[in-house]
């Protein structure tokens, strides 16, 4: 890999091997692709535009650049928007395209937002309803379609006036330690942050991660992309993309995954956790209502997938085992993902260790990872060999990452791959990074020398009345691991005891219903059924011998709706707003107090 210093140097690498599919997105039911040179093109056209509009550097500090918007979904635009802003000298703001509007005027304020970009019509009617609001605010642009709704191919077609040498004489003046973006965390408490991010953050763990994904040994370098582009994470792999000669197809929509994976067949692509759930719930789904010689065959090959361990040695007839269970069962699974995928790089939030083993055991090999919007994010990765990945840990350390533990287990980082820091936030910024050591906020260990594990958040720690420390997440991953819990969080800070609000898997509940004789009206009469709770209790007293007396589930409330980010439960990213449910169930966790 030719060495970069800034994001935009991807450009002239791809110009050496041009793709006919560098990106494509679908367009009337089909995938329309663009070439290398479209999308060169596109984003020559997108600089002049800007410049025409007035974008630009008064000077090269983070305050003296024009700051510029997006809130789309992942598509081609997206990113030439992205490589566009960066060589004329501005700041690419992306923010989630669901978020409140109160939140987008307190953000838009504090970076002093210039232009912005949507990606639909109701998208540009709500920041055009809040653009008195922010007076920096000059111009919106929206990437589809509409009569009376400012198309961003507008702004390209009014440059004319601008030359290909003003554009290359500003992003000569760029420089590695430049901020290449501000990406405000969604957080699942407090004011959100802006985490400045330079070229050089972003590039050193592009460069990291590269090997990693040549290590895979792809047949063809495609990928789907459909986690939000303004999400650290999806960014900067799409980089390692554009960098590495990798074909990006993207999603319609979260809803629409199963279908693309089989029109795009990926060889690789990055999810979170809460996703890779839901494709192995409706395998689940699938599983329950076979009958006879086919739901045996289909729980046999779980079994074996359950066992699955790698870098260890199995056993001849293990082998001999899950390579019939490939040929007959987990075959289906991997045409479910397109037919194509190798590796699932998952990221984001814990997964569960038996997603893990069985879906590695399907030859479909799961790379977990852990790292921070701050850290530009990968701190460490399992990686596609066997003898590099450990299942229950994130994998070895980046080379370039030095990670050590402190005192009270907390993950602390350093490398250059650590944020600038905090916008406009001196003090937030001086709480989290002491002489270049970023406090991750989360608990970890090392084992055997180089995979780091992580046991929990920090902040999610907590005491019961008691005075013992109680860690949730393991807790909830392993109750996870059952077929009828959808979702679940552990409830303990300052009580007696420890007790979980439950949210069941609905369609595994109906079918149990079914099978036992009992009738299936909704979710809030099924959770009431006697027969329910008791079944609910059954899974309890089966997992609570993993864990110490003090951490395990006295009691429980069944809850009818499954959490969301349009519930506000969870944020974009999918992670738990612990605070948020606590006060919306609040009744709930009382009544599991009161005897």
């Amino acid at each position: 890999m030719v060495q970069a210093t800034r994001l935009f140097d991807c450009i002239p690498i791809q110009a050496t091997h041009p793709k006919m599919d560098l990106l494509a997105s679908k367009s009337n039911g089909i995938y329309k692709t663009y070439s290398t040179a479209d999308v060169h093109q596109q984003i020559q056209e997108l600089c002049t535009g800007l410049l025409a509009k007035g974008v630009s550097a008064n000077d090269m500090t983070t305050e003296g650049r024009d700051k510029i918007g997006i809130l789309s979904n992942s598509r081609p635009e997206w990113i030439i928007t992205d490589l566009a802003v960066q060589q004329v000298g501005a700041i690419l703001v992306p923010l989630y395209p669901n978020i409140a509007s109160s939140e987008i005027v307190g953000i838009f304020n504090e970076s002093q937002l210039k232009g912005c970009f949507v990606n639909t019509k109701d998208l540009y009617e709500q920041i055009k309803a809040i653009q008195p609001e922010v007076p920096s605010l000059q111009w919106i642009y929206c990437f589809d379609q509409h009569e009376g709704v400012p198309h961003w191919t507008a702004l390209k077609t009014a440059a004319s006036a601008v030359s290909i040498q003003q554009i290359k004489e500003i992003s000569d003046k760029i420089s590695t330690e430049d901020i290449a973006t501000i990406i405000y965390t969604s957080g699942t408490t407090g004011k959100p942050k802006g985490v400045m991010l330079s070229h050089k953050n972003i590039v050193s763990n592009v460069l990291d991660v590269a090997p990693i994904l040549e290590a895979i040994g792809l047949p063809e370098k495609r990928s789907l992309s459909f986690l939000p582009l303004n999400h650290i994470y999806e960014k900067m792999v799409s980089y390692v993309y554009l960098f590495n000669g990798f074909s990006i197809y993207y999603a319609e929509n979260m809803d629409t995954i199963a279908d693309n994976l089989k029109e795009a067949k990926p060889y690789i692509f990055v999810t979170v956790p809460r996703l890779l759930e839901k494709v192995y719930e409706k395998i689940m789904a699938t599983g329950q209502q076979l009958k006879g010689i086919k739901r045996f065959l289909f729980f046999w090959a779980l079994g074996l997938g359950t066992q699955f361990e790698p870098g260890t040695k199995k056993s001849w007839w293990y082998n001999v085992q899950l390579s019939v269970a490939n040929k007959i069962i987990f075959n289906k699974w991997r045409e479910a993902l397109g037919g194509n995928v190798k590796a699932i790089v998952v990221g984001g939030a814990a997964c569960q260790p038996r997603l893990v083993r069985i879906f590695s055991a399907a030859q479909v090999t799961i790379m977990e990872g852990y790292g921070l919007t701050e850290t530009s994010p990968v701190i460490a990765v399992n990686e596609y060999p066997e003898v590099s990945r450990r299942v229950g840990t994130v994998g070895p350390i980046l080379h370039t990452v030095q990670v050590k533990i402190a005192d009270d287990g907390e993950i602390l980082c350093k490398g250059n791959n650590v944020m600038v820091g905090y916008y406009k936030q001196p003090e937030a910024t001086s709480e989290v990074l002491i002489d270049g050591w970023l406090a991750t906020g989360d608990i970890g260990e090392i084992v055997e020398g180089r995979f780091l594990k992580i046991t929990d958040r920090k902040k999610e720690l907590f005491k019961t009345s008691g005075g013992k420390y109680v860690a949730p997440q393991p807790i909830e991953n392993k109750f996870k691991e059952s077929r009828f819990v959808e979702q679940i969080m552990i409830i303990g800070p300052g009580r007696k005891f420890v007790s979980a609000l439950i949210v069941p898997s609905f369609p595994a509940l109906k079918n149990w219903m079914k099978e036992n004789g009992l009738d299936f009206i909704d979710n809030k009469q099924a959770i009431q059924e006697p027969k329910v709770l008791s079944m609910f209790h059954e899974i309890v007293e089966k997992y609570n011998p993993n864990f110490n007396h003090v951490e395990q589930v006295k009691k429980f409330a069944l809850i009818p709706n499954e959490w969301s980010i349009e519930g506000g439960e969870m944020t974009p990213k999918l992670s738990m707003k612990r605070k948020f449910i606590n006060t919306k169930y609040q009744n709930e966790i009382e009544q599991m107090y009161v005897d």
